[in-house]
């Protein structure tokens, strides 16, 4: 008997009998999936705005490239805190309806920068999202992985977290040509509105998936609210801090890269406005290579009886070598098309790690603490996102151009992405610590 199938009882700690094994339906856990996907599109979609409108909002509104940047770190002032909050009150609150109240609250943030455009509207405006978009990943993580099994969850955690690569191949382009044709202000309002959509059709079609842990009302009727564990012991597990610091050195990354691909490519390799947007996804098409393709190898193999210290551990760990020693090198590369080829493979390998380790929190925690795992695991791996950005803005304001500055900001944090590999090869296993955690 494993211990996924034990339940506790709350009263007095004894072991109950195992509970029915829950039914999995491939066809209604791709649907559920699918909607959590559109709704990472939206998400990640929010988030790249900044980096799409950077440029205009600097001419109309006056501002530097350092309070650019500031503003893109303003916008997870409040990411991290919320991310833990909505965690553990998931816990207790079905997740269809945290997904529908966080979905809301995007569109209506989207409002004060329409109403007032200032940098101050704007930066209430970002720290608003933020908050509303903290607990998305893990949110949408423990959605999705109410209907899988755990062997069966890399690859939907693989293609939430290409939401983001879809958001930027495929959106951020419409919204650069929005902003072109009718401005920047157009572009949040297209966003609202998507969020709007996307609201009405998950009231339709979004419910609770048969791995679920019951909650409310439903946990009473039952004599077991199944196996829990201190929560300490999920969150200084070795796989745990590991996962934590490789992905949190991936994040801020990818938070400089919401924040400044387009600027980088328009002011610091000499594109124009239109290409540097159309060319915002090209790191997310190897992004979402890496992503699904390892999501899916890694499902396959365990699912043979492959270890996941190789499959969840190893690989990603590797994966983070080899991106961030390609960024780190981004200063010596000579012509921009050969800078823009580095930064898109490098980032393909950097983000294989992201959805892995969702899938390894996933696997060392009880099915009714995950939510509130998740949500831990990435208010800390996000965290990065509250200086990288800022950081970005002051090294090129202060390189002697803006291509030198943004190169270097690359190359500070590609060297930080191979710290974080070394990491994660040293700590990151699995199936040791479910079973210490698990039993």
């Amino acid at each position: 008997m494993t211990a996924g199938n034990l339940q506790r009882s709350p009263a007095d700690g004894r072991t109950a009998a195992p509970a029915a094994a829950p039914a999995f339906r491939p066809a209604m856990a791709w649907t559920i999936t699918a909607m959590l996907v559109l709704f990472m599109i939206v998400n990640w979609a929010d988030k790249a705005v900044l980096g799409i409108v950077a440029q205009p909002l600097k001419t109309e509104l006056g501002l530097t490239s350092a309070e650019i940047g500031f503003i893109g770190s303003a916008f997870f002032f409040l990411y991290s805190i919320s991310g833990v909050a909505v965690g553990f009150l998931a816990n207790k609150v079905k997740t269809k309806w945290v997904l529908l109240g966080l979905a809301v609250l995007w569109s209506v943030t989207q409002v004060p920068v329409l109403l007032s455009a200032t940098g101050a509207a704007l930066l209430i405006s970002r720290i608003a999202l933020g908050a509303a978009e903290g607990p998305a990943t893990a949110m949408a993580s423990a959605g999705a992985f109410e209907w899988f099994p755990k062997e069966k969850r890399s690859l939907p955690a693989a293609w939430l977290n290409s939401g983001a690569s879809i958001a930027k191949i495929a959106v951020a382009p419409l919204l650069t040509l929005i902003v072109v044709a009718w401005g920047w202000r157009a572009a949040f309002l297209a966003l609202a509105l998507i969020g709007v959509v996307w609201c009405v059709a998950w009231l339709l079609i979004g419910r609770e998936g048969p791995y679920a842990t019951p909650r409310g009302k439903a946990a009473a009727q039952r004599d077991d609210t199944g196996l829990r564990v201190p929560f300490r012991h999920i969150a200084l597990s070795r796989s745990f801090i590991g996962g934590v610091i490789g992905t949190f050195t991936v994040y801020g990354m990818v938070s400089v890269i919401l924040t400044w691909l387009p600027s980088y490519f328009e002011t610091g390799l000499g594109f124009s406005r239109v290409e540097a947007g159309s060319m915002f996804g090209l790191p997310s098409i190897t992004g979402m290579i890496g992503m699904i393709g390892a999501g899916w190898l890694t499902d396959r193999m365990i699912s043979r009886g492959a270890s996941s210290r190789v499959q969840r551990g190893l690989i990603p760990a590797v994966s983070l070598l080899i991106g961030g020693g390609l960024l780190a090198l981004l200063p010596y590369v000579g012509g921009a098309w050969a800078a823009v080829a580095v930064v898109v493979v490098a980032y393909g390998f950097m983000v294989v790690s992201l959805p892995v380790m969702n899938a390894v929190v996933s696997q060392i925690s009880p099915t009714r603490q995950q939510p509130g795992a998740l949500g831990f695991f990435l208010a800390l791996q996000t965290l990065s996102g509250l200086f990288a950005p800022a950081l970005t803005g002051a090294l090129v304001d202060a390189a002697p151009t803006p291509g030198a500055g943004y190169a270097q900001a690359f190359q500070i944090f590609g060297l930080a992405v191979v710290v974080g590999g070394i990491v994660m090869a040293l700590l990151v296993d699995p199936e040791r610590d479910a079973r210490r955690i698990l039993g």
